[in-house]
């Protein structure tokens, strides 16, 4: 018998709390995360708001902080699962 950890699905609202303020509920599930203590799910679509948030706040000079495959990596660092569904 396999044994999996308690899976949560966040959505857009959970997942930018998540990425965003480690002191919310969110972020604290994100960290259980990381340790494996739990799953997370999300739907691939949320990420895009995550970009959208990022790319239209976080600038120098009206230029973006990030490149597009640093974005990539952090999403692929991210302790989550992405549906498509």
């Amino acid at each position: 018998m396999e044994w999996r950890p308690s899976g949560y699905k966040l959505s857009t609202t959970d997942l930018v709390h998540a990425i965003f303020d480690s002191k919310s509920d969110a972020g604290k599930l994100l960290v259980k995360a990381s340790m494996g203590e739990i799953e997370l799910f999300a739907d691939a679509k949320s990420w895009n708001a995550v970009l959208w948030l990022i790319a239209n706040t976080l600038k120098v000079d009206g230029s973006p902080v990030y490149t597009g495959a640093e974005l990539g990596e952090l999403k692929s660092s991210l302790p989550i699962v992405w549906r498509t569904d």
